[in-house]
């Protein structure tokens, strides 16, 4: 790690994060480099490995902090919320999730590498924001359902976070998919992130 105070260190960090997720809205995964980065940042290239060493540890960044500031929604339901009823759980969740784009297209990614290939530090980190998202669902649902169990809760959560997996491909459609879809005769209902995600909530609950 490279010396500094901890405010520039953040700074740069933000700076490298920011970056890949400018090039991440009109490139692929595999076709942004740590060049493509640098390039896109006020310092050089060989200053990013100070702070990471591979672009998959980039993106894990971008991957925290996206559940980072899913968690800050989550907690304000928590906390501007007494009462809630299951419709109004599920509108809320989902208006969440459809708030978190970026979230659901690094969700529907190959994590096994981009996982794979960070430092162990990293990944903790990573999991830790992670880890927070599954405690404030639980959390919301053990406010406002009351009635559910433990079981029930862990049930729920081990349908609706893998779903969340597929939320994207199933929302992002391009002109190219709708098309093959047509010529394939394929009856496909498309549904926005919220409408999909508030259906399954709502069967959930």
């Amino acid at each position: 790690m490279p010396k500094g105070s901890p405010e520039r260190t953040a700074a740069r960090k933000e700076e490298i994060i920011s970056a890949c997720e400018k090039l991440y809205q009109t490139m692929s995964f595999k076709d942004i480099t740590l060049k493509e980065i640098g390039n896109e940042t006020s310092f050089s290239r060989p200053t990013i490995y100070n702070y990471y060493q591979t672009k998959e540890e980039i993106f894990l960044a971008l991957f925290e902090r996206e559940y980072i500031r899913w968690n800050e929604e989550l907690n304000s339901i928590l906390q501007e919320n007494e009462k809630l009823e299951k419709e109004q759980i599920a509108d809320k969740l989902a208006t969440s999730i459809a708030n978190r784009q970026q979230l659901l297209k690094l969700l529907a990614m190959n994590n096994y590498d981009m996982e794979a290939n960070s430092r162990t530090e990293l990944l903790i980190s990573f999991k830790v924001a992670y880890g927070e998202s599954i405690k404030n669902v639980c959390r919301i649902l053990t406010k406002f359902c009351p009635e559910k169990s433990v079981q029930q809760i862990q049930d729920f959560i081990y349908v609706f976070f893998p779903f969340m997996f597929g939320i994207y491909p199933y929302t992002a459609v391009t002109g190219k998919q709708r098309e093959a879809m047509k010529e394939a005769n394929v009856d496909f209902v498309y549904q926005s992130i919220y409408e999909i995600t508030n259906n399954c909530l709502l069967k959930l609950l």
